[in-house]
């Protein structure tokens, strides 16, 4: 047997073996934390060490959905992830642009001061905003924290567009212009459709950070329950020695579960280039 052949037998044995234990060391988790948030807690108090319980319950999601107030909490999350999306492409989409075509002075600095955001951690924001936003009466509100979301989500997706802007191939655009379309046309009718796959990955982004996010929604609306947000809410379960185990299991699937769907429902377009083929030889 030559080497190649041993290579490539070699090869073909350990990718299925590779996937399984990956997908078994992200899996297992998730997959053990439903289960816990099925099971009774008398069941699990009984028999800790078991992986999979005898009877199901649903009784640990009714709590948290209605006696713990989640369905508000889900409601209000829902409300800052999508404004947080919506504004954040709806901003980036033509700077990202500007930075990938356009010719201007200090081209170059601006497109890494986006970056430079990122230098100083959240926490040295905190106060400053705190204090900005109690005298601007944004405290308490989900319009400000989807402001603050805005900012931190904002540079990171112009530096992602603008990286995808760049490899649409330029003769696309010209065939667009020749054919009478403005600039604002070419972005709306053929960019922005070659680049579904891009807006999809910066979106996912920013929903991801608009939904899981902490330690502002604790700094802007923790005395304000009716606007708390999910992470807001799981925080008070996990810190509570009167929730049971399963009920704060629970919480976390409701937190995680929505995030999961997204990425399921836009992985085509995550993993599709929809590039190919589309300059004319």
């Amino acid at each position: 047997m030559t080497r190649d052949r041993f290579e490539r037998a070699l090869f073909r044995v350990l990718r299925p073996v590779v996937i399984a234990l990956l997908f078994l060391a992200t899996a297992f988790p998730f997959l053990y934390m439903v289960t816990l948030s099925v099971r009774d807690i008398q069941e699990l108090i009984m028999d800790p060490g078991s992986l999979w319980p005898r009877a199901f319950t649903l009784d640990t999601y009714v709590d948290v959905l209605t006696r713990q107030g989640f369905l508000t909490f889900m409601r209000n999350s829902a409300v800052v992830a999508v404004s947080t999306v919506a504004i954040t492409l709806l901003v980036s989409i033509p700077g990202a642009y500007a930075v990938a075509r356009l010719r201007f002075f200090g081209r170059r600095q601006v497109h890494f001061l986006f970056l430079a955001v990122y230098l100083f951690p959240a926490i040295v924001l905190a106060i400053p905003l705190f204090v900005l936003f109690t005298m601007m009466g944004l405290r308490g509100s989900l319009v400000g924290l989807v402001l603050v979301y805005i900012a931190q989500t904002v540079p990171v997706t112009v530096y992602m567009l603008r990286n995808y802007f760049e490899t649409v191939p330029r003769s696309v655009e010209e065939a667009a212009a020749i054919d009478g379309c403005s600039r604002l046309a070419t972005i709306w009718r053929v960019v922005l459709p070659l680049s579904r796959p891009a807006l999809m990955a910066t979106g996912l982004y920013a929903f991801m950070i608009a939904w899981n996010e902490f330690l502002f929604a604790l700094l802007f609306l923790v005395e304000k329950r009716e606007s708390w947000t999910v992470s807001l809410g799981l925080s008070q379960l996990a810190g509570s020695i009167e929730v049971p185990t399963t009920v704060l299991m629970a919480g976390s699937v409701v937190l995680t579960l929505p995030i999961v769907i997204v990425f399921f429902v836009g992985e085509r377009l995550l993993t599709e280039g929809l590039t190919a083929g589309a300059e004319k030889g």
